[in-house]
């Protein structure tokens, strides 16, 4: 059995004047006479039987059945401008440039080329790998997907994730010479992924910034530093 609903019009003038508590600003905005607006909503009051609105000086305030009825409808025709947008808008092309952390962009964004290609099949991507964060203001870059702490100013900004730092080894050379607790660290080779801030935090959790650390090595990206390790 279908379901009957209101009348659209009648719906559109109850909409906009309980948003703006006015029948003045709802015939703006929809275009048409305060006559015509309140006219509208009466013939709703009367389809559904009971009142929606009642008058309070220059302005109409909400019945309880109003404030029943309102979120309802404001959600129903927000769904509807949304979706028309969608559809009208037009198809994505052009060229799209994305600078992206080196590592990030070789183990997750490269294997995704091909999906992406077949469902923005119009778009030409430039992929830079960096995380300069000079970037974000470069006149040639429409989006970064940077690796920090999220201090860039004058820029829309969302995170993706957390990280967690570990330090890594090669199995060979551990079981060469072995590490039973921070303080071995001392006799093995540092290695940099960045400008030694990932190692300084790590070792400040571990409660060894103390740590006498010897001979280190600044590789300048991690998926770097970990082929090295």
């Amino acid at each position: 059995m279908a379901k009957r609903l209101p009348p659209l019009n009648p719906l559109r003038a109850f909409e906009a004047t309980a948003r703006h508590a006015s029948l003045t600003k709802a015939a703006a905005e929809l275009n048409v006479t305060h006559g015509a607006v309140s006219h509208q909503i009466k013939a709703l009051e009367q389809s559904l039987g009971v009142k929606l609105l009642e008058r309070a000086g220059q302005r109409v305030r909400l019945t309880p059945h109003g404030a029943e009825l309102l979120p309802a409808v404001s959600t129903a025709f927000d769904g509807i401008a949304a979706a028309t947008q969608r559809m009208t808008r037009p198809a994505s092309a052009g060229k799209l440039s994305i600078s992206c952390v080196p590592a990030l962009l070789l183990l997750w964004m490269a294997p995704r080329l091909g999906s992406f290609t077949a469902q923005y099949p119009d778009i030409q991507l430039t992929l830079l790998p960096s995380n300069d964060a000079r970037d974000i203001r470069a006149p040639h870059i429409d989006v970064c997907v940077h690796y920090g702490d999220g201090s860039w100013s004058d820029c829309w900004m969302r995170k993706w994730s957390g990280l967690e730092l570990f330090p890594v080894v090669s199995p060979t050379l551990i079981n060469n010479r072995p590490i039973r607790n921070v303080r071995d660290l001392a006799d093995h080779v540092f290695l940099h992924g960045d400008d030694g801030r990932e190692w300084h935090t790590w070792l400040a959790a571990a409660d060894a910034l103390d740590l006498e650390r010897g001979r280190r090595h600044h590789l300048g990206d991690a998926r770097v530093a970990i082929e090295a390790a």
